[in-house]
């Protein structure tokens, strides 16, 4: 199943290479070309000489994860995260570091040797380390080194009544849809771009977007869902199985509003399900492509996904499929009605 392969692969930001190579695997006979431009992105094209408006499709590959930054005389690693994790999450969970996945596993204090203040509080980031089971520090300097990164170790699949678990679906799950838009064809230039480093700053679409210099891109994201207890309807960002969520707004970007009118538009129009994200809070790569060049249009279409940043998250397969579809709804809309900006 392509969503397991992907979310299996690791890709802490930066580190990429697993994600690009498994993708360019599969599309190279499905597009005119495909290259990794200095930064890392993958970037494909389809129907360079057709005539209309240059499209950009794009997704991230990248994950949050954790970074090596130290070992101690113990043989147990300090770390750091990349990426924003929310650090009450790690303790106790597997990873695998560095390109040879030395298993490890996130550690601290017992509980029993902890004094009353520590145990009414989260564990904070600089009382974690990761135990790989070296005996001491020349042990685990055999096996990794300050600068490794720390991938969370799970294993992804469907499960319940059609959900599926695993980690990195922010924003493997946007990859998956691009990889399934790619096998069409439309009467326009279209740009693919499989990019990087988003968990840290948006660095992959900041530079494929100026490179490309679209008429107008799309993003693909897995996003935060709110339908978990205690919040109220009105409290919840997006909810699983109510279809792919359409952003009017995050901190990096207004999207245009006849934008979002056509996407609505294509969506009722082929009885698609989808949802608006009721949420502005972070940011997505449509901020960095907008403000690239003289200015690009950009929207974002997103699948929920529960308990993203973390070691494993959850979406609903309806959603997923249904993403794709609108995407595809939309792209056929600009094949007959040109732009809607």
């Amino acid at each position: 199943m392509l969503l397991r392969e992907l979310c299996e692969l690791n890709a802490v930001s930066s580190r990429e290479d697993a994600v690009r190579a498994y993708i360019r695997n599969r599309i190279t006979e499905k597009v005119e070309t495909v290259t990794t431009d200095k930064l890392g992105n993958l970037l494909a094209v389809q129907g360079s000489g057709n005539t209309g408006p240059k499209i950009m499709l794009t997704a991230h590959m990248d994950e949050v994860g954790l970074m090596v930054v130290g070992i101690d005389n113990s043989g147990l690693l300090k770390i750091k995260t990349v990426g924003g994790i929310d650090e009450r999450v790690l303790l106790s969970k597997r990873v695998v570091i560095g390109p040879n996945r030395i298993p490890g596993v996130i550690g601290a204090k017992p509980i029993h040797l902890q004094e009353k203040e520590e145990r009414e509080k989260p564990v904070k980031l600089p009382s974690l380390f990761v135990d790989i089971g070296a005996k001491d520090k020349a042990d685990a300097e055999k096996e990794v080194s300050i600068g490794d990164l720390a991938a969370f170790d799970v294993k992804a699949g469907g499960f319940g009544d059609r959900m599926f678990k695993g980690k990195a679906l922010d924003d493997r799950v946007g990859c998956a849809v691009l990889l399934n838009l790619i096998e069409n064809h439309y009467d326009f230039p279209l740009y693919y771009a499989f990019t990087v480093q988003e968990e840290v700053g948006l660095r992959g679409a900041t530079v494929a977007a100026f490179g490309i210099n679209p008429d107008l891109a799309l993003v693909f994201e897995g996003t935060s869902v709110g339908d978990v207890p205690p919040a109220k309807k009105h409290q919840q960002s997006t909810r699983l199985g109510k279809g792919p969520a359409i952003s009017f707004m995050d901190r990096s970007i207004i999207v245009n509003q006849a934008l979002i009118e056509r996407l609505v538009k294509v969506a009722n129009e082929a009885n698609i399900p989808f949802q608006f994200r009721q949420s502005t809070a972070g940011g997505t790569e449509a901020g960095a492509i907008n403000q690239s060049q003289t200015g690009i249009p950009a929207g974002v279409l997103s699948v929920p996904c529960r308990y993203i940043h973390s070691p494993v998250s959850i979406l609903s397969l309806d959603d997923f499929e249904n993403t794709i579809k609108l995407a595809d709804a939309f792209l056929k809309s600009i094949e007959r009605r040109g732009l809607p900006v």
